[in-house]
């Protein structure tokens, strides 16, 4: 008889496991959720302001464990284990679609935020090229 056969999952804790999965959690915005829909693995609404999801630090920092754990173990079995840790419930394809959508939107971040440096660069070209131009007028300000 095996763990899995009555109910207990145990995956290997990744190294530094400590430090690691500490972080400061903050209040997402409740934008999509109707009154019927659960929040996200790792949040609950807020009581006193439904519009806002409140983190639950607990379950953020088994979600980035289990995100460690996906490298070794299937969906299944990962999501097995942190329904069992967090005691909040799962499945393998949630779990799937939260890391998903987490990675899409980290890449989609990067992308901003190259944008914006670029950008920022050409306007202080245009910056530059305008107060060296002849002619150029000064303004109230110089």
């Amino acid at each position: 008889m095996s763990l899995n056969d009555v109910g207990l999952w145990r995956l290997p804790a990744p190294e530094d496991k400590k430090a690691k999965y500490r972080h400061e959690w903050e209040e997402i915005p409740n934008l999509v959720l109707s009154h019927n829909q659960k929040p996200p693995f790792g949040y609950i609404v807020n009581p006193d302001d439904p519009d806002w999801l409140l983190p639950v630090p607990k379950e953020l920092e088994l979600l980035e464990e289990a995100k460690d754990h996906l490298k070794k173990y299937s969906y299944r079995d990962v999501a097995a284990w942190l329904s069992t840790q967090s005691g909040r419930s799962i499945s393998h394809m949630g779990l799937k679609k939260r890391i998903e959508i987490e990675r899409k939107r980290k890449g989609i971040v990067t992308i901003k935020k190259y944008y914006a440096e670029k950008l920022r660069k050409i306007l202080q070209q245009i910056e530059d090229l305008e107060h060296r131009r002849l002619g150029a007028k000064k303004g109230p300000s110089e």
